[in-house]
Parts: structure tokens; C-alpha cells; sequence
């Protein structure tokens, strides 16, 4: 584990095969139980951040992502929908990288995003395969699940990783880079106290269609990455959020 940003203890560590963690620790002075926001760098010939950190938190992600390639570099800013978690620093991020451009759904661009952004969005249709050199990201439309219409999510071919944004969110902010423990029980342990998902009718299906992926490692937007049985920790989810 590499600490980039001494100020706020931002880090950053490879969890696959060209793929970073760049997470920022929240202490629990600051928020009660201690939390943490990671973003995901896919370094290629085309580079991509996924999710761009709170406005607030640019200097240290920036500075994370400068230790591993340029920022200048970055082709694509990319992001499951529209919070301050997710993309509060996309135009500060689309200044720094003059040839990156927003990368988002198709419904994310229509009702937020080409209107916030300083430049428009590359709107993934679903389904829809991102050529970034030797990854391949692979788009999904996820409406609703954990919440928002726009919601997305993303899917890297070549790692069997599943960028699955607020899914798996675990509390605390001395979370391991990557685990392969149990992250189900303290998410649903998290969710139940302040439940976030949208709990649509097609919450089920969405998960279904992840599981059979089979993603080797789950990129969680909150708390440790995973490795493992993707497949089975999704339908497992899905019998939490969405009982059959």
C-alpha cells in the first residue's frame, strides 16, 4: 500500500491486472463509524478513472492518479450516476485531461450529465464494449440498482472485474486494499441502518444478469475491493435486497 496524500491518508494499490484503488479514509471524528470513498484507475492506452471522488477530495485523487500515469493523460471519466461521490470533480477533472471526456450511460447523459459537464459524455448504450487497449470495459444499465434511474455499472473483460459502484458499500475507513473475507454481512449490517437501495421489481433481474459475469473481483466504491466468487456473492445479495 503506497499513501500518497499525508493530509488526507489517500492510497493506492493494484487490485488487478493494470487496475488501482485509490481510496481516501474518512475517520470517525469526521463521520461517525469511519467510511471511505475509493475511485478505480484502469491504466492503459486509453486510462480511465472511475468515479471521480467529491469535488473537495480532487487534490488528493489527482495526486494518487499522478503516481501511477499523468493525469493529463486520461481519455475517459467514468461513473455508475450522478452524486458528489461519483462525479462532484468531473469538470475539474475534464480541465486537468483536455482529451478526456465524461463516460456514462445513456439516460445519465440525457438528464444530468450533458448539461453539468463542461464537455458532452460519451453515452454507453447497454451492453456496449469500451476499447481501452488491452482492457475492455463493458457497459451495463442498471436503473435503479442500489438507487437513481441512471444508475450503470461497468464490467473489465480482461480481470473479470465488476466495477460495481455503492453495491458491497462496507463501513469503516481501515478497510484492506482487497480481501477475500465476507464483505456481504457488514454491507447488509450498513445498508440496514440506513437503507439505500431502490428495491425495484427488476432489482433481481439486474443482479442476476451481473452474477453471470462470473467476476473474479468486485470493485467496491466503499470499503475493500473483493476477490472470489463474484457470481455467487451477487445472487446471495440478491436474496437479501430482492427475495424471490
Amino acid at each position: 500500500m503506497a499513501t500518497i496524500n499525508a493530509q488526507s491518508s489517500t492510497t493506492v494499490d493494484e487490485i488487478a491486472d493494470g487496475i488501482y484503488r485509490i481510496s481516501t479514509p474518512i475517520p470517525p471524528e469526521a463521520m461517525p463509524g469511519g467510511f471511505s470513498f475509493n475511485q478505480y484507475l484502469i491504466a492503459d492506452d486509453k486510462p480511465m478513472i472511475y468515479h471521480s471522488g467529491p469535488r473537495k477530495m480532487f487534490p488528493a485523487v489527482s495526486a494518487a492518479i499522478e503516481s501511477v500515469l499523468p493525469l493529463s493523460s486520461l481519455a475517459y471519466i467514468g461513473f455508475s450516476h450522478v452524486e458528489s461521490d461519483e462525479c462532484g470533480s468531473l469538470n475539474e477533472f475534464l480541465t486537468a485531461a483536455p482529451g478526456a471526456v465524461p463516460l456514462c450511460g445513456q439516460v445519465a447523459a440525457m438528464v444530468s450529465v450533458d448539461d453539468l459537464a463542461i464537455r458532452p459524455a460519451k453515452a454507453m448504450a447497454d451492453g456496449e464494449v469500451l476499447e481501452l487497449g488491452r482492457h475492455r470495459v463493458q457497459w451495463f444499465a442498471t436503473p435503479h440498482l442500489p438507487h437513481g434511474w441512471e444508475c450503470s455499472m461497468a464490467y473489465e473483460e480482461t480481470t473479470r472485474t465488476l466495477l460495481c459502484g455503492d453495491l458491497f458499500t462496507q463501513p469503516g475507513h481501515r478497510n484492506p486494499p482487497l480481501t477475500e473475507e465476507d464483505i456481504l454481512e457488514p454491507s447488509e449490517a450498513f445498508r440496514l441502518q440506513m437503507d439505500y437501495f431502490a428495491h425495484s421489481p427488476d432489482t433481481r433481474r439486474h443482479l442476476t444478469r451481473l452474477s453471470e459475469l462470473q467476476p473474479a473481483t468486485l470493485a467496491c466504491m466503499h470499503g475493500s475491493a473483493w476477490r472470489g466468487n463474484g457470481a455467487a456473492l451477487l445472487l446471495k445479495l440478491a436474496d437479501r435486497v430482492s427475495p424471490a
